[in-house]
């Protein structure tokens, strides 16, 4: 899966990614940012997610752009396991790309 940010040049755009928890136990995810441009990508609330039994939660990433060349990274979601249940890895591209420049 790829999550776009697309705005103006120095611009914040926030993404939620939304997971969901299909079992009946707890699910925890360590999220890690990582690649070329990384240090572009952030995510507020922490890196740690817990889903509870039958829920879905959302958590922001946010970019803010220093350059105009398209910054690239990859969002791990590593889940811990709780209870002897774990869920599976997940992985998305994060790409951006800098539509305009305001003065």
């Amino acid at each position: 899966n790829t999550i776009e940010f697309t705005g103006a040049l120095h611009a914040t755009v926030v993404k939620q990614v939304r997971l969901k928890n299909p079992s009946s136990r707890n699910l925890m995810y360590n999220a890690i940012l990582v690649g070329r441009d990384a240090d572009d990508f952030s995510l507020p609330k922490g890196n740690m997610v817990t889903i509870g039994p039958q829920r879905q939660r959302s958590i922001k990433v946010e970019f803010t752009s220093r350059f105009l060349r398209p910054a690239e990274a990859v969002l791990l979601l590593i889940a811990r396991h709780v209870g002897g249940i774990g869920g599976a890895t997940l992985s998305f591209s994060l790409k951006s790309e800098v539509k305009h420049i305001e003065p």
